[in-house]
């Protein structure tokens, strides 16, 4: 299913949430991915940390072309070479830690959503000169919910996700603060690490709901 840019950006933005997938196999990845979905959350950011994540890609891509409301892109990517195989293997949208001009630019040319982490004013300022549309705060658990107003007084226009120390009973304030979506990884896939993708359902769902009712 091919999407052009602005597609993808307003899908991601509806989600308001990622499932931020790492796993210890290609096998391990799959399934949390597919969990993830099977409790609601339709946009995933499967990390390069992941053996063969770029095939995990491809893989859920195919098995998901016809269903409109499933995204996948990949996480943790560091450098343009990643950054084009992960294209090639059908992400729609590029997440790194940090911003990289490197990325920013092959994802541009592929017009590809990079959504790179930012922690700081200067950061946040470099990013959207590259065209960035989705800032990445990270991590959340360091800046805090307070960050997101202030960096919103310099730059109203910036869309921020948050991703670390985001929680259940922290959701709200994220939002509240001018978060836009929110990137959760161990609060929702950790069990998966255990191989209980029923509890990683679960707690994704729960998440989900609470996205729902604050976004309703």
């Amino acid at each position: 299913m091919l999407l052009d840019k602005s597609r993808v950006l307003e899908k991601v933005q509806a989600a308001g949430i990622v499932a931020v997938v790492r796993g210890n196999s290609k096998e391990e990845a799959y399934k949390t991915a597919k969990a993830c979905i099977k409790g609601g959350v339709s946009a995933i950011e499967l990390a390069f940390t992941a053996p063969n994540a770029d095939k995990v890609i491809d893989q859920l891509n195919k098995e998901y072309a016809n269903d409109s409301k499933v995204l996948i892109g990949a996480g943790t990517v560091l450098d343009p070479a990643t950054a084009r195989i992960a294209i090639i293997a059908g992400a729609k949208f590029i997440v790194s830690p940090s911003f990289s001009t490197e990325v920013a630019k092959i994802c541009n040319l592929y017009t590809v959503p990079y959504i790179p982490g930012c922690m700081t004013p200067t950061d946040i300022q470099k990013a959207l000169t590259y065209g960035v549309d989705i800032i990445k705060m990270f991590p959340g658990s360091i800046v805090g919910s307070s960050m997101v107003s202030e960096i919103h007084g310099p730059f109203p226009q910036a869309k921020l996700m948050i991703t670390g120390g985001v929680h259940l009973d922290n959701l709200e304030e994220w939002f509240n603060k001018g978060a836009k979506i929110v990137g959760v990884g161990g609060q929702m896939v950790g069990p998966a690490s255990k191989g209980d993708y029923e509890q990683v359902t679960k707690n994704t769902s729960d998440f989900k709901s609470e996205i729902n009712r604050i976004l309703d």
